[in-house]
């Protein structure tokens, strides 16, 4: 089974050229891992128009590829680990496992090719979106970001949502975290900022490469600015902050999930599907 786990660190800025130093030599030990499939270190921003001025220097992300749980778990201890524990002020983790994708990221499809399937209305579920952008289109892509960002921060069943990027610039892409199924795909196909983004994808051209994936999310556990999950190592839907950022730009909305949704195993098209934006709060 393909296990998916993506742990965000907060570093303080005092400590900030320590995990910049980590993101360029951790990559080394990330190969040869057992049971590790595929592996990148990620910078966070706020994602309202995916330009330099989102990047987020507080956050930085690890989004791991599994065979299997145990090994994930295993990871935990390793020196990876350890040393992005000790420099970060707090801790978000993820664990997932991919319930549909589609496409690439680097030329590889890191979640495999999973059988598109559904899960309650009700459960919790997780996206992740990357794209390359074109280098002769990313003005016209800046340009039809705001107004989906904006729609973002009044959805309602948005947990979390904040962009990720191997690159400031051209390599970009999103993670939200939703309280239902229904809720992302009420944002995903019923919301018409959104919809419009979609529409233009194709005759836009904007992505050279580009990935889209569901999750069923099996634990949240840690903090992330606003964000605090459940006890233990389950999710605490309930246990919710109220709307609005802190001081690190993270966030949380603190709302109902939305009515029964499409029939669609997976968002649309477009990098902007889920939730433009690195740690931030969909209702900043």
């Amino acid at each position: 089974m393909t296990y998916v786990v993506l742990t965000v660190w907060g570093v303080p800025l005092a400590r900030m050229p320590l995990a910049l130093l980590r993101m360029g030599y951790e990559r080394l030990s990330l190969r040869s891992v057992p049971g590790l499939r595929f592996a990148k270190l990620l910078g966070t921003g706020d994602g309202r128009t995916f330009t330099l001025r989102d990047a987020d220097p507080r956050h930085w992300a690890l989004l791991t590829v599994w065979e299997s749980a145990e090994q994930a778990a295993a990871f935990k201890e390793s020196g990876v680990h350890r040393r992005w524990n000790s420099i970060a002020s707090e801790r978000l983790e993820v664990a997932m496992t991919p319930l549909s994708s589609r496409g690439r990221w680097a030329r590889t499809e890191p979640f495999g090719s999973p059988v598109p399937r559904k899960v309650a209305d009700d459960a919790p579920v997780a996206s992740i979106t990357r794209a390359r952008i074109r280098p002769t289109r990313a003005l016209s892509f800046w340009k039809a970001v705001p107004p989906v960002s904006t729609d973002l921060a009044t959805i309602d069943g948005l947990r979390l949502a904040f962009g990720i990027g191997e690159a400031p610039i051209g390599l970009q892409g999103t993670f939200s975290l939703w309280e239902s199924s229904s809720a992302l795909t009420d944002f995903a196909y019923r919301r018409a900022a959104h919809v419009d983004v979609v529409r233009r994808t194709v005759p836009e051209q904007w992505y050279a490469e580009e990935l889209f994936a569901r999750f069923a999310v099996h634990s949240v556990t840690g903090s992330l600015g606003a964000f605090r999950s459940g006890a233990g190592d389950s999710i605490n839907l309930g246990d919710r902050s109220e709307g609005g950022t802190d001081s690190s730009g993270v966030g949380t909305r603190d709302s109902p999930s939305t009515g029964s949704p499409g029939s669609s195993p997976e968002p649309p098209g477009n990098p902007l599907g889920t939730s433009p934006g690195p740690p931030r709060s969909p209702g900043s």
